[in-house]
């Protein structure tokens, strides 16, 4: 029995489809299409339109319980990543935002925050082989770092000009990110 190329198509998307259904195949699929969607990189905003960062004020605790505040860090190139560990788009984005931290974790300052309990995280970082450190809020985030979904970055220069500000998965470790980090950090 020969099977057209229409028909199979059909039952390749009823599959696909069934499987998105299944909650055990979900998760997993839905990382795969947003690793595909994570091949791009995010924009860059030119500086003279760049919203600016004026209300740093924001407690944070890292997972081993030092209390932070994001203005201390004023006046620093601030990578920021507001995350889940249970976000399919958020976990595509993380083995690229592992490879920018590993190159610039000491030229730059990192924030990935997550409001989920420590042992959640901790766990998410053993598994996956993540070294960067982990921060969770103890206050409200200044009103341009909310946001309403996940993951949510900003690249953020030393005068506080939101450089990059993107929704979604993105490569963070893509040769224009790497690029706009070292123009920063001359």
């Amino acid at each position: 029995m020969v099977i057209s190329k229409s028909r199979r198509n059909n039952i390749i998307f009823l599959i696909v489809i069934a499987l998105l259904l299944i909650p055990q195949t979900r998760h997993p699929i839905q990382i795969v299409l947003h690793k595909g969607l994570a091949l791009f990189s995010p924009s860059v905003i030119n500086e003279n339109e760049s919203e600016v960062l004026n209300d740093f004020d924001w407690k944070l605790r890292d997972i081993s319980g030092t209390k932070i505040n994001l203005k201390d860090y004023k006046g620093q190139v601030i990578f920021l990543n507001l995350w889940a560990t249970w976000c399919p788009p958020c976990i595509a984005e993380m083995p690229s935002v592992q490879a920018l931290y590993n190159d610039y974790n000491d030229k730059i300052v990192f924030f990935l925050v997550t409001d989920e309990e420590t042992e959640i995280i901790e766990k998410f970082l053993e598994k996956n082989g993540y070294d960067f450190n982990i921060q969770q809020p103890l206050s409200e985030s200044p009103e341009l770092l909310k946001s309403s979904s996940i993951p949510r970055t900003f690249l953020i220069d030393k005068e506080g000009n939101i450089l990059i500000n993107k929704s979604g998965a993105a490569n963070w470790n893509s040769e224009k990110v790497r690029n706009t980090i070292d123009d920063l950090i001359k």
